[in-house]
């Protein structure tokens, strides 16, 4: 059984593994791999414990625990792109990791469930609107989106990692539905 929660500063270290094993198990071969080799969790954990201290305004996190571990993170609030391209209102899934063993479990799913439920309460209305930015060669992660009924919405940016760009394209659930 999956509990969703709000994270607290005491996760940190299990939430910057699962980003970093994360990261490590879908960007192989999308990342440069002396970047993916050189993400440090300890470093993660402190950027993460100071995110929280400071109040970082609406941004959500949430984490899934089972069995007493927690085995999957969300982070999610106000879209980045509202008012350039976006509606105001919209809300923005950041990021969405799970422990890569427990890929298929129904773990992200309850994440991303939760995660909908918490942007419904930000927008304060049933139709809100959803974004989230995919790696454009992480096929996992969007036929996990895509059965959640999200689609691309054709923009696309890049995101510079090591020198290399990876490209990106944006996804929207328009408007938030139940999945």
């Amino acid at each position: 059984m999956v509990t969703i929660r709000t994270m607290t500063a005491a996760d940190a270290a299990a939430v910057a593994e699962i980003r970093v094993s994360g990261w490590r198990a879908a960007y192989t071969g999308i990342v440069p791999q002396g970047y993916l080799d050189a993400m440090d969790p300890v470093a993660n954990a402190a950027a993460h414990r100071e995110r929280l201290a400071s109040g970082a305004g609406p941004v959500v996190d949430a984490v899934a625990e089972a069995a007493g571990a927690v085995v999957g993170w969300a982070c999610y609030g106000p879209c980045r792109d509202a008012g350039r391209d976006r509606p105001p209102g919209t809300g923005e899934l950041y990021a969405l990791y799970v422990r890569p063993e427990l890929i298929g479990t129904g773990v992200g799913r309850a994440l991303w469930i939760a995660a909908l439920e918490g942007l419904r309460k930000l927008a304060g209305h049933e139709g809100a609107r959803v974004v989230l930015w995919v790696a454009k060669d992480n096929t996992r992660a969007r036929r996990f989106y895509e059965r959640a009924g999200c689609r691309p919405d054709g923009a696309e940016r890049s995101e510079e990692y090591a020198g290399t760009a990876v490209p990106e394209v944006r996804y929207v659930l328009d408007p938030l539905r139940a999945p």
